[in-house]
């Protein structure tokens, strides 16, 4: 069967340019500019940028949205199995035929100059979003914040910073401190900010940028606060309190992104049924999903087999603190990550929850880390090792010692959207 026609532009568009990423807007501000400044047409935008938990609050702020009846566009990224995934219009994924229509727009408009894969394809998701009527944009930062490719909105309704911490170190810097100076880059003048749970390092340069805009601040902490009480989520702010349901994306880090995403709603006055439905609502594949059917199910036989795509030190402790409130029961992962990432930031906090790790290198991917690496690493961080060929022969050999574990496939957003497309 032939490739789809959006892939084989695709593929056109990673020759565009000899690096992945090289953070600038000069490029992108040239391509909108010969489309026609799309950008500056989109139905109000919220954009969101932070190291971790962007995509989880993007998807509860637009869970509150759709349940109070909102058309919601929204842009993401890296896609898991589909570069489709990545741009919602309206509340659809982007078909084909119109996927394809806006790449070779942009590639014509392009005209052969100099630019990124994720410049060009962002302008691509801004171009879409202009032609479906919608109500409200929510833009995800891909890299950092002041230079990424989204950072193009003069005026967003509201900016929202989740959680800063250390990754992406050869770009955005090597402190607390650089990133989060990087990250409120998105910060406009008189524009509000969300501002998630921080070091306070990150907090006092955020805070900072925003007194020097004049954008008002809503910190967690200070202007909002959230908790689990009795298995219900509890938010207050200073128009009073909410008593919801708690979000059904797992994990105990999940309350403080569903307390980024009330701030927003409450902030925007959307109502009871979306500060509800972004509790109920809310789906975000490779965040500590259960996988329950497939081919890898069917090999997991009574073993239950999980899927997570945090990647960097922040993730892993979410993750060590998310298993240790499951019921017990021996855990063993099956890892695989890429060699950019801080692989023993990562497994020293999963090293106390897991029984073992099997490494695997991410099929097709340039940037892995081998499977030897990851396996070294583990076991330097006190965790019992092995390598595999493939995660397939990983959870074999996984079942056969123990038939009635817990799996969890983990380390890399690039492993998860593999384990997607195979498991069907």
């Amino acid at each position: 069967m032939s490739a789809p026609k959006s892939d084989i532009i695709l593929e056109r568009m990673m020759a565009l340019h000899p690096k992945i990423i090289d953070l600038t807007l000069d490029r992108v501000w040239r391509l909108l500019g010969a489309l026609g400044n799309p950008q500056n047409n989109l139905p109000p935008v919220i954009h969101i940028a932070g190291t971790n938990g962007k995509g989880s609050t993007q998807a509860m702020i637009r869970a509150g949205f759709e349940a109070a009846g909102k058309r919601v566009h929204a842009y993401t990224s890296p896609h898991l199995a589909r570069f489709h995934e990545r741009i919602r219009l309206a509340g659809t994924l982007i078909s084909e035929h119109h996927l394809t229509e806006v790449l070779d727009e942009c590639y014509a408009a392009n005209g052969g100059e100099t630019i990124t894969y994720f410049e060009i394809t962002t302008c691509a998701a801004l171009l879409a979003m202009t032609r479906t009527p919608a109500d409200v944009t929510l833009l995800e930062v891909g890299l950092g914040g002041r230079l990424d490719a989204t950072n193009v909105i003069e005026q967003p309704a509201l900016t929202i910073i989740t959680p800063v911490s250390m990754d992406h170190e050869q770009f955005l810097g090597d402190t607390i401190a650089k990133i989060a100076g990087e990250k409120a880059g998105i910060i406009k003048r008189g524009v509000p900010c969300i501002v998630g749970p921080q070091h306070e390092d990150a907090e006092d340069v955020i805070e900072a940028r925003a007194r020097s805009l004049g954008a008002p601040i809503l910190a967690h902490g200070q202007h909002w606060h959230v908790s689990e009480e009795r298995g219900r989520l509890i938010f207050q702010d200073e128009t009073g309190l909410l008593d919801l349901p708690l979000p059904n994306l797992p994990g105990a880090h999940q309350i403080e992104n569903a307390g980024a995403a009330l701030a927003a709603l409450r902030n925007l006055k959307m109502g009871e049924a979306a500060y509800e439905g972004a509790m109920t609502g809310a789906d975000w594949p490779a965040r500590m999903q259960r996988l329950k059917t497939g081919p890898l199910v069917e090999a997991a036989g009574a073993a239950e087999l999980w899927l997570d795509g945090g990647h960097n030190a922040a993730a892993g402790q979410a993750l060590a603190k998310h298993l240790a409130t499951l019921p017990q029961r021996p855990t063993h992962l099956i890892c695989g990550m890429l060699n950019t990432k801080d692989v023993t930031g990562y497994l020293s906090p999963l090293a106390t929850q897991a029984h073992s790790l099997s490494a695997v290198s991410i099929p097709g991917e340039a940037n892995t880390l081998p499977a030897a690496d990851t396996a070294r690493t583990a076991r330097e961080c006190g965790l019992p090792a092995t390598e595999a060929d493939s995660v397939l022969a990983a959870l074999h050999q996984i079942v056969d010692q123990d038939p009635h574990s817990r799996i969890l496939i983990c380390g890399s957003l690039y492993l998860a959207g593999n384990i997607l497309r195979e498991n069907g």
